[in-house]
């Protein structure tokens, strides 16, 4: 389990909570998130279906080797957080649990009693690049597919280090994360293909993103978020 507080960005008017720390013992999810952690910018971050952020620990060796050069790299990578996630999983008995194995409306039980739903990839944003001081660094992530994803809570309760999950239900196994996020990276806009995707239960956010896909005929701009003003 990784929390973080708001602090500055290092660029001057923008905050930042993607500096997450790992917390010993149980720690409270409320629908909007585990209880202590913060975003510095709610709007785009944080919420319902975004309350908490995956990160699979089995991409770190990846990055590992694709930054090796980088010293500030080689630091975050030592541990789980880089990327700022709150749980950094793994799989059971050499399982991978990733984006390619993890689908859209997916529903876990963590720990005893804790419901998650898994609600949308990420598209990462400026604040990576910063963060490893690497200017191409959210870009990386999303050409490469490794960019994790969020919950939504379902059904509060606690959750901490070591806790089972528990895939509960599947209604979508067609629907790979990996393959949304591959979709919006490779600007796809058939538009059978966006009928498809929109008859999924997506968040607000994507809804919009492959609605105007499918009515403009063309991709969105993504140079402010993963460049940053």
């Amino acid at each position: 389990m990784l929390l973080g507080a708001v602090q500055t960005s290092r660029r001057p008017g923008h905050w930042t909570g993607i500096n997450k720390t790992p917390v010993d013992g149980a720690v409270p999810v409320s629908l909007t998130g585990l209880v202590g952690d913060a975003q510095g910018d709610t709007v785009i971050h944080g919420g319902v279906d975004k309350a908490v952020h995956v990160y699979p620990w089995s991409h770190y060796p990846h990055w590992r080797g694709a930054l090796e050069h980088n010293l500030r790299a080689t630091q975050l990578l030592s541990a789980p957080g880089a990327f700022g996630e709150n749980l950094s999983i793994e799989g059971l008995e050499g399982d991978v649990l990733d984006e390619r194995a993890v689908c859209l409306g997916d529903q876990w039980r963590v720990g005893a009693s804790t419901v998650l739903e898994v609600s949308q990839g990420r598209q990462p944003c400026w604040k990576l690049n910063d963060r490893f001081e690497q200017r191409d660094m959210a870009a990386r992530l999303q050409h490469s597919l490794r960019a994790g994803w969020y919950l939504r809570v379902l059904k509060s309760g606690p959750v901490q280090a070591g806790d089972a999950i528990v895939l509960l239900r599947r209604p979508h196994p067609e629907w790979s994360i990996a393959r949304l996020l591959e979709l919006i990276d490779r600007r796809t806009t058939a538009p059978t293909t966006l009928r498809e995707v929109l008859a999924l239960p997506l968040p607000d956010s994507w809804r919009r993103l492959f609605a105007r896909r499918l009515a403009s005929g063309e991709s969105e701009a993504w140079e402010r978020r993963i460049d940053g003003p």
